[in-house]
């Protein structure tokens, strides 16, 4: 029996050395955030780690990415990680989500599985142009930080200015290419039963590869499933009371 948490996608496997844990969804900043089950945030890592102690973690990636500040924090988390840990690529891990891949000591990338990076982004509504200006010092600060990821993470011969234009052209770099780029990737076969992401979460992305858009899934629109709360009331009333 497996160590099941209330959030999906993240067990301990007893009488095993190892732990797995899946980004199958969007990096969100808390558990209120979340609008899937598979979406994944710090202080669901925090309690993983707090759990595992020195074991070693098997991370499974395929995800579009999400909140900047969130990826950062469960890079570091995963970094600091006592145990070793060995990153699966199963499909693509995008944006921030590239990021978290750079924790593991090993990365296993299959041909057929892709690693995007880009510049930071963000949407701004009712704002002045002083704003704007705030923004654009944050974003460039975060960029110096995703930088700094993909620099750690990098092969010796590659220039820091490299990584920063790969930034600004959004590359998609599939696993021969990201094992030029980047060290400890080791390529793998190609996954004959790819994983799927819906096409909703790269409507954002300019770049994506036609290859990887064959195993995308259109979303279907629906009505938020709340049918996992068993008190509904009492979850809008501690979430919204004085």
């Amino acid at each position: 029996m497996s160590k099941k948490y209330d959030f999906c996608n993240l067990n301990i496997k007893n009488n095993s050395d190892e732990a797995e844990l899946f980004f199958y969804g969007d990096i969100v900043s808390d558990s209120w955030d979340r609008w899937k089950w598979e979406d994944k945030c710090p202080q669901n890592i925090v309690d993983l780690l707090g759990d595992i102690g020195s074991r070693d973690i098997n991370i499974r990636i395929n995800s579009p990415g999400g909140d900047v500040f969130a990826g950062f924090a469960i890079y570091n988390l995963l970094k600091r990680a006592k145990g070793k840990k060995t990153v699966y690529i199963d499909g693509c891990a995008a944006s921030i989500a590239s990021v978290i891949a750079m924790a593991g000591d090993q990365i296993m990338m299959p041909k057929n599985a892709y690693l995007m990076i880009h510049k930071p982004h963000c949407t701004m509504f009712d704002a002045n142009a002083d704003d704007m200006r705030h923004c654009i010092d944050i974003l460039d600060k975060l960029e110096d930080g995703i930088v700094a990821v993909y620099d750690d993470g990098a092969n010796p011969e590659i220039a820091c200015e490299y990584i920063k234009k790969m930034l600004a052209d959004e590359t998609w770099l599939n696993a021969e290419e990201a094992a030029k780029i980047f060290k400890n990737i080791k390529i793998v076969s190609e996954t004959k039963a790819a994983a799927k992401l819906s096409s909703s979460a790269f409507k954002n992305f300019r770049n994506t590869p036609e290859q990887f858009k064959l195993h995308m899934t259109e979303e279907e629109e629906s009505d938020i499933d709340m049918s996992d709360f068993f008190d509904y009331a009492n979850l809008i009333k501690i979430k919204y009371s004085n």
